[in-house]
């Protein structure tokens, strides 16, 4: 299977990390942010060589997939009919640092990749990337080579999921398929898996304890019961 271009929207800790792995790993890398390409482009040129330098238009044109490493309340910034038919890996989280004291974009009835993905209503969204702190995929990849660390996904199109394990596999990374988008919920800020760099057998043991902890019983009771 040829190696997919990889389109990277945001040159912060996160976006910057995710091209440096991948340009290490010989993955095809484009990186854009809301910075000029020219300014963009020594501190990729130093942060992660051989990552290619471009506008967010042309990494969303060009690439094959994208992943968005951007904060969360920009997700408005992204022109929907850009991304039609494209297959996007959200690692978005909410941070109030960033986005706001309160939460006005998603809550533990709707998730925020399920808020991506209706916003792209035409691309397909898979959350991904977002439950491992930007130190630790790094590290974590280097560290644990024979026993990668499982990287949970969740999306509602069955379609790209081949690709979406393809991917984080090229990253390092043990695909851990947590079903449909909603499930996504799970990876977010607050729950027991997220910031876990953990092999998939404990990742499975945590996973299976999660509606004891206290954001799983805050999503019992604020859906009514447990993500079916």
């Amino acid at each position: 299977m040829a190696k997919p271009i990889i389109g990277i929207l945001g040159a912060g800790k996160l976006g910057s990390t995710l091209a440096r792995i991948g340009t290490s790993r010989d993955l095809p890398i484009m990186i854009g942010s809301t910075h000029a390409v020219s300014d963009l482009k020594w501190v990729i040129d130093t942060l992660a060589p051989g990552a290619i330098s471009a506008t967010s238009a042309d990494v969303v044109k060009k690439a094959d997939v994208i992943i968005l490493a951007i904060p969360l309340s920009h997700y408005q910034d992204l022109n929907p009919a850009d991304f039609a038919g494209k297959v996007v890996l959200d690692a978005t989280n909410y941070w109030k640092e960033v986005d706001g004291t309160h939460n006005t974009i998603s809550d533990f009835t709707h998730s925020s990749s399920e808020v991506v993905q209706d916003w792209l209503s035409t691309a397909k969204v898979a959350k991904a990337f977002n439950h491992m702190g930007y130190h630790d995929l790094e590290i974590e990849v280097d560290r644990h080579p024979d026993v990668p660390r499982a990287m949970a996904f969740a999306t509602d199109h069955d379609d790209i999921r081949p690709l979406v394990k393809q991917v984080l596999t090229a990253f390092g990374f043990d695909p851990f398929d947590l079903g449909p988008l909603r499930f996504g919920l799970l990876l977010e800020p607050g729950s027991p898996l997220f910031g876990e760099a953990i092999p998939r057998d404990q990742f499975t043991a945590k996973l299976k304890t999660i509606y004891t902890s206290p954001f799983g019983k805050e999503i019992i009771a604020k859906r009514g019961g447990q993500i079916s």
